[in-house]
């Protein structure tokens, strides 16, 4: 999916996807963002809720369904 060409794209993390704070950054290579596009980095926390949306260009990371993070941290 490429983040680029849609508003609010939505991208499917497995729980390995997260960092050790469950968290992702954006923008991510996952979002198929490209260097012309790419906004400050910023961490947001996945783990707390399951999903979490970039405030800059709106992209949701969400785990994906039957996954959870930190079971086995």
């Amino acid at each position: 999916m490429d983040a680029t060409t849609r508003k609010d794209a939505v991208i499917e993390l497995a729980a390995k996807d997260l960092n050790a704070n469950g968290g992702v950054f954006c923008p991510s290579p996952t979002a198929g963002m490209k260097l012309w596009n790419n906004h400050p980095r910023i961490y947001l926390d996945v783990a707390r809720t399951g999903e979490a949306k970039c405030a800059y260009c709106g992209t949701v990371y969400k785990l994906k369904a039957d996954e959870h993070w930190g079971a086995s941290h």
